[in-house]
């Protein structure tokens, strides 16, 4: 049966709710006269009961054995927090005008990470509609929005939601999450929302209350696992199947972000991924549209995107960490951490080359081997990132890119990433080198919860070698501090940072070389002691030179085997592509400043 509070035309609303354990079940709706309605018990231990003359906005509880009142598990809204009634929505009333729209793969995506709260100064859905014009301007083509699921207080990253079906109500209603999504669409801009099947936020969790969503079998970070295959688990993982189609149904998103899959544990004989691949699948194949599953993964595991006849989740694609990390710790020099693992241009040559740097090798910071090999699977099967929400985020300070290197280095980066055959995810800001940060903030109201989080983030950062007092996550400063300033058009350097970044967009877009998902047709070398790479691509008869300085220093490129007469029509250096400058034939050196990038196009 599918969850939640279903009103039809006619005001009758249909209340279901799964609950095994539940001796009886009552329904509770508030208004000028308060009912208290007994519920019935059908098949699969669902309570279900409809009743009629119900509005859109009437609010209730579900009353479990007589003395406990609590919110649906799958309410569509929680318009008094967690803690508060669900409240009546009805998902018809909505006026849709997308219909032209045919949903979005990643095959040629660009990809923006933003979260709600801090992408604008409001923080809320129908603000963030102001911002799409810019970037449709960048040429951004999808969205990525962290997790909107119904979390505790005001503020909040997203994975301590408790409500998967609800947005939540500090950014606005349903209706206005709608709005922003076919704001999108009428743009060609796609929408991939970052949900969490991997585990509850602690404050408002109510669903022990109603059976077992949860199971002491394995351990996580956050607590209990879910329950994906234990008794009573059938019922659980529909509850999750049908959260994924519910926000590519009732909301048109065009894809979802799994979060951290490698702590989903299920050992089903169909294992829960790829049971919701599947299902989402047929909803493609039945209604027309292009949608994506991405998975959020630390495994290097290609298991992940292998299809189901090669014992695979299927999924459509999956980050990849080691990208990220390998130009990371060259550009920085940090090696604490995780970074240990990385620092070389030859870990940046392989994450490009292979994708996995660690492919099946040992790594000094797990102790053990880790990875298998994705050399042969295609790049548009990896999402890779120079920042991300976590990367940022999960810093003791929060710091950007834009605080840790230069402006050209910054471009360097941007320019490694973009120019790649990989798909590349843009954090929002880092289109233009915002310097405000992204820190980890919460509102909790459970002063031994906040105690709890506020130590957990002191602990989590002891293998690096961060020092200062770490910003209070409690702390609606924290909050305040991590919002984008949007304040490029007054800075010239950020200016120049936003037309680097769009100007490279354009160009992977409009050559056919750098459009190119291949490994394959591409050809990497590290030369001049490894200060400087050198990346050859091409698609038929289009084919592109690029050279990148990777130091803070001037450096020497040695023309070596390439034949032919090359066009420069990008230098970093330069603010304006050029189209008549040459790397002649008997051109031998060419000198590059500190971290500049320079891109040939092969003539005719």
């Amino acid at each position: 049966m599918y969850p939640g509070a279903i009103i039809n035309t006619r005001g009758v609303c249909n209340f279901n709710v799964w609950s095994p354990m539940a001796g009886r079940m009552e329904l509770k709706i508030f208004g000028d006269n308060e009912l208290r309605l007994p519920m019935n018990k059908v098949n699969n231990n669902f309570w279900t009961l409809a009743v009629e003359n119900l509005h859109p906005g009437d609010k209730y509880f579900y009353v479990i054995d007589g003395n406990k009142s609590r919110p649906d598990p799958a309410s569509y809204f929680q318009p008094e927090g967690v803690h508060g009634p669900s409240q009546v929505i009805d998902h018809n009333s909505f006026k849709w005008q997308d219909d032209n729209w045919s949903g979005a793969t990643e095959a040629d995506a660009i990809i923006y990470e933003l979260h709600i709260g801090t992408f604008t100064e409001q923080g809320t859905f129908l603000s963030a509609v102001e911002k799409l014009d810019q970037l449709a301007e960048l040429g951004i083509t999808a969205i990525e929005i962290m997790p909107v699921s119904q979390f505790p207080g005001k503020r909040n990253w997203g994975y301590d939601g408790v409500y998967p079906y609800a947005p939540a109500n500090a950014y606005g209603t349903p209706d206005e999450f709608k709005t922003l999504i076919q704001e999108c669409h009428l743009r060609n801009i796609a929408v991939i929302l970052d949900v969490v099947y991997n585990h509850f936020g602690p404050e408002g969790n109510y669903l022990n209350d109603y059976g077992p969503y949860f199971t002491d079998k394995y351990k996580t970070p956050w607590g209990l696992a879910i329950n994906y295959d234990e008794a009573h688990s059938d019922q659980v993982r529909d509850y999750f199947i049908g959260n994924a189609l519910y926000w590519l149904k009732q909301y048109h998103i065009d894809g979802l972000r799994l979060d951290a899959i490698h702590q989903i544990y299920d050992f089903s004989a169909a294992h829960i991924l790829s049971e919701i691949n599947k299902e989402v699948k047929a909803l493609c194949h039945s209604d027309g549209k292009k949608r994506m599953v991405i998975a959020e993964s630390d495994l290097n595991d290609i298991k992940v995107i292998n299809d189901y006849s090669s014992d695979g989740y299927s999924c459509s694609s999956q980050w990849s960490d080691d990208f990220h990390h390998a130009l990371h710790s060259f550009i920085t020099g940090e090696r604490d951490g995780y970074y240990a693992d990385f620092g070389s241009a030859a870990d940046l040559k392989k994450a490009l080359e292979s994708t996995f740097v660690f492919n099946g090798i040992y790594s000094p910071y797990r102790i053990r081997k880790h990875g298998n090999d994705a050399t042969n699977i295609s790049p548009e099967k990896f999402i890779i990132f120079t920042q991300n929400h976590d990367q940022v985020g999960n810093r003791a300070f929060g710091e950007r890119l834009s605080n840790l290197i230069s402006t050209e280095a910054l471009k360097l980066s941007g320019a490694v990433l973009l120019l790649s055959p990989y798909i590349p995810l843009i954090f929002m800001g880092e289109e233009y080198g915002e310097t405000s940060p992204f820190q980890y903030f919460v509102e909790h109201g459970d002063p031994d919860l906040i105690k709890a989080v506020q130590n957990g983030r002191k602990q989590e950062f002891a293998s690096f070698k961060w020092k200062g007092e770490i910003p209070d996550p409690q702390s609606e400063k924290t909050f305040l501090n991590s919002k984008l300033k949007w304040d490029f058009n007054s800075d010239d350097n950020k200016k120049r940072i936003r037309k680097f970044y769009k100007t490279l967009i354009s160009l992977r877009k409009n050559i056919p070389a750098l459009a190119h998902k291949s490994k394959t047709d591409m050809e990497i070398q590290c030369c001049n002691e490894k200060k400087v790479m050198t990346i050859r691509r091409w698609n038929g008869e289009s084919c592109v030179f690029m050279i990148f300085n990777l130091l803070n220093e001037e450096n020497e490129y040695i023309r070596n085997g390439l034949e032919g007469k090359w066009k420069k029509i990008f230098h970093s250096e330069n603010e304006e592509v050029e189209h008549d400058s040459y790397l002649e034939e008997d051109e031998k050196k060419l000198t590059l400043g500190k971290y500049s990038v320079v891109i040939f196009e092969k003539e005719e």
